[in-house]
């Protein structure tokens, strides 16, 4: 599948350029505006990089988010456009739907569809006394949903797709908690031939982004694999990425969850709120593969395909245990590091099952 994320020209691609880019729906600011109430701060969900998001119910009676671009914000028509391309050209059942999209004057406005349990991050910090913490099932399910929509976009699409923004505020789920990827704004077509990279200039979330990326400007789908390595800390621990009461060396996540994975400390990195209802061979093969994707070196991360394969073996296994796969041994190569490695795996074995 190929998509054009060339946005060099946003700023004047006019409304009839935008039909021809954009494959979707198009609405006046006007139904917008009637469909939210004129955006009431009842129908208010939240507020990104890109603007504030509201619910909405269009004509035909279907609830609806609706994100309105802030002209003064950090993102503006490019990531507009961007998101809005990227969405109504790729779909999967683990990528957020577009809907259709809102260009009137200078109002730039995307429409989603509606996902009724909100963010995965809603669900991990500050829970409103409405939400139960998630289950350690649930959990994995999340984060098998959220590996396979970033499979989508890295494997099934030429070139890939890196998100570049991968975090737990950008993992929406809807019933069931079936969990989706959203906010396409900054991603960005992978290298192609023969080259390993490309360059651009650095964005994303503090404590998500890759060391390398950040520190080089080179940009790979192994920089969403590290993110989404930092998600499934956050999922697994219940820690915040970025947490000022840590101790200053420990305040990001990773900093805080690898030593004590080093340490083989399994059940101190498992979310207190579990209250012990976990398997600790599915708690330990979690970390590992979580190790693997947050390491400081790009090319020992393993590849998309292999972190879905291995968490769905997890998942799979909460019910019946299943022979541990290779295929992310093959995919991240050899290595001296001292991190977990997949030798370790199956000493999960003589660790026990928690109840």
């Amino acid at each position: 599948m190929d998509v054009n994320l060339n946005t060099t020209n946003a700023d004047s691609i006019s409304n009839h350029g935008m039909e021809r880019l954009i494959h979707g729906q198009s609405f006046t600011y006007g139904e917008l505006y009637a469909a939210t109430g004129g955006f009431s701060d009842d129908r208010f969900l939240g507020e990104g990089g890109f603007g504030q998001v509201y619910r909405g119910v269009l004509d035909n009676s279907q609830e609806v988010a609706i994100k309105i671009l802030n002209l003064q914000g950090n993102q503006g028509d490019r990531e507009f456009i961007t998101e809005a391309s990227v969405l109504s050209k790729l779909h999967h059942t683990n990528l957020v739907k577009l809907i259709g999209c809102c260009q009137d004057g200078d109002q730039r406005l995307l429409v989603y569809e509606y996902m009724p349990l909100g963010s995965l991050k809603s669900h991990l910090h500050d829970l409103s006394p409405d939400k139960k913490p998630l289950d350690w099932n649930t959990r994995i399910k999340i984060l098998v949903g959220a590996a396979k929509g970033l499979q989508h976009l890295h494997v099934n699409v030429d070139p890939p797709v890196i998100n570049r923004d991968v975090k737990s505020e950008n993992i929406l789920l809807g019933d069931g908690y079936h969990p989706k990827l959203s906010d396409f704004g900054l991603a960005k077509m992978g290298p192609t031939g023969d080259d390993t990279h490309i360059s651009t200039r650095v964005m994303g979330t503090l404590g998500y982004c890759a060391p390398d990326y950040l520190e080089s400007g080179k940009l790979t789908v192994q920089s969403d694999i590290y993110s989404f390595g930092v998600v499934m800390l956050e999922v697994i621990t219940g820690q915040k990425v970025i947490d000022d009461s840590r101790a200053k060396p420990e305040r990001n996540i990773v900093e805080w969850a690898i030593p004590k994975i080093n340490k083989k400390d399994f059940p101190k990195l498992a979310d207190p709120v579990l209250n012990g209802q976990y398997h600790m061979r599915s708690l330990f093969r979690a970390l590992t593969v979580a190790a693997l994707c947050v390491d400081r070196t790009a090319n020992r991360r393993p590849d998309i395909t292999a972190v879905v394969d291995a968490l769905t073996q997890i998942s799979e296994s909460q019910s019946s245990r299943k022979r541990w796969s290779s295929r992310l041994q093959s995919s991240v190569g050899s290595s001296a590091s001292t991190e977990p490695r997949i030798e370790d795996w199956n000493q999960a074995k003589d660790q026990g099952e928690g109840s």
